[in-house]
């Protein structure tokens, strides 16, 4: 296993939170493979039993209030006698939370009301649902172990690394009727309709992961797309070849099957992808935009490694130019600079060149997003194939249904883009020039 997963299981870290903690890469790695997977021990620390027991104390003490808020807005119920008709009765039978420092013991008060059946409410927690096992951190880190290339045989022994060895509710069959859960719910995603969805943008990659794919599929592939109010959203995934054509093809004439009718304005995505070809077939408006983090790793594995520091920063002057004949001057003092004695680094750069500037036709407040798929990549930095692959094949339904998973739960932190209210001139074929509107430039 990674270092940095047996780092995380020493110190009881949330490893659903891993853009806080580990780098992103992005360079094409060659594979290797791996017959053996360990674990780290799962020694306690200190530490970790006292963040448990914050946690516990915090949880109870919110519980408690909330319970006291209820009893409190039921106060005016009595009965003939002045009785209160809602009480606290005691405490539920204690219950564990798997949580991503371990488990965390928790007693809840009970709440009775005396009234008849039909006029009584019965309290819910809205903090501990009463069939919750498990925090959602949890299960946001079963698809990470997953597509991390570790089997779902094994899962059972990398929680207990990473949680503690006292893990209730994660057996085998209780991973098993998630899993199937999982793939229930893709499958109906994967099928929803896309009628009168539009989306302004949209970024595209091919992510490999740790496990083999049945019938050799690749990689996943992925659309997100940017809707016209500035939302991002997961539209499709399957399973597929990065470069290939028909890949991207069938992928892309299943989403417009389902009503995605309005080609977006610009794809973003790295240049080796099958699809580039496909694109203009199914969406023949859309414009290109290459990914400049995909294109200067690309571009600095063509250098020497002395080289690359100095060339990194000036492939940062050219898609950091505040207007396209800043870029295109840097774009050239680049090629003058390295193309005599690095032709092919060169040849890999200025091939992609309108490609790579198309971002300067659309709002400046934009460009950030634009300029890479950092949105996909943000999201599968962690899991993505890296050194090694794991021997053991992955089952293809098992995959997608993780990655919907995974990436569905990174959805709830998205962030609007930047001038969303820029969108509707988008949409409408508003001109911009360098970032600006084109009048706002003739004024």
């Amino acid at each position: 296993m990674d270092e940095e997963l047996k780092k995380a299981a020493y110190l009881g870290l949330n490893l659903v939170d891993f853009e806080d903690h580990f780098p992103q890469e992005y360079a094409t790695m060659q594979e290797f493979t791996t017959t053996s997977v360990t674990y780290p021990s799962t020694s306690r620390d200190a530490l970790t039993e006292i963040l448990r027991e914050g946690a516990q104390a915090m949880l109870t003490t919110a519980i408690e209030a909330e319970v006291r808020e209820w009893i409190e807005g039921h106060e005016h119920l009595r009965d003939e006698r002045g009785h209160r008709q809602v009480v606290r009765n005691g405490y539920l039978p204690e219950r564990s939370i798997t949580t991503g420092i371990g488990p965390v013991k928790i007693r809840q008060p009970r709440v009775h009301d005396r009234r008849a059946k039909d006029a009584a409410e019965p309290f819910s927690s809205k903090i501990l649902p009463p069939y919750l096992r498990k925090t959602r951190s949890i299960e946001e880190l079963l698809p990470w172990l997953y597509l991390k290339g570790i089997s779902t045989g094994d899962f059972n022994e990398a929680l207990q690394a990473l949680v503690g060895p006292e893990c209730p509710g994660l057996s085998a069959s209780t991973v098993t009727r998630l899993l199937e859960g999982w793939q229930a719910e893709y499958h109906q995603w994967s099928k929803r309709s896309l009628k009168d969805k539009h989306y302004v943008y949209l970024w595209v990659d091919g992510v490999h992961f740790n496990i083999r794919l049945e019938e050799d599929r690749q990689c996943i592939l992925v659309l997100l797309g940017a809707t016209a109010d500035g939302r991002k959203e997961l539209i499709a995934i399957s399973d597929g070849y990065r470069e290939s054509e028909q890949s991207w093809m069938e992928l892309l004439l299943d989403v417009k099957s389902r009503g995605l009718s309005i080609g977006p304005k610009l794809a973003t995505g790295d240049g080796a992808l099958g699809f580039w070809k496909a694109l203009p077939k199914v969406f023949p408006t859309t414009r290109s935009q290459r990914c400049w983090v995909h294109k200067t790793a690309n571009v600095l594995d063509k250098l020497p490694k002395r080289l690359q520091a100095r060339a990194k920063e000036a492939i940062h002057d050219i898609w950091m130019a505040d207007s396209r004949a800043s870029a295109n001057e840097a774009f050239d003092s680049f090629l003058a600079t390295y193309g005599a004695k690095y032709p092919k680094a060169c040849e890999c750069l200025a091939k992609d060149r309108d490609e790579l500037l198309t971002f300067y036709d659309f709002p400046a407040e934009h460009w950030k997003h634009l300029r890479t798929t950092n949105p996909i990549e943000s999201v599968f930095a962690t899991v993505r194939l890296r050194h090694r692959r794991t021997k053991g094949s992955g089952s293809r339904t098992a995959c997608l249904a993780m990655v919907h998973q995974l990436m569905q739960s990174a959805a709830k932190r998205w962030r609007l883009l930047n001038g969303s209210d820029l969108l509707p001139d988008v949409i409408a074929g508003v001109q911009f020039i360098d970032g600006v509107k084109s009048q706002e430039v003739a004024a």
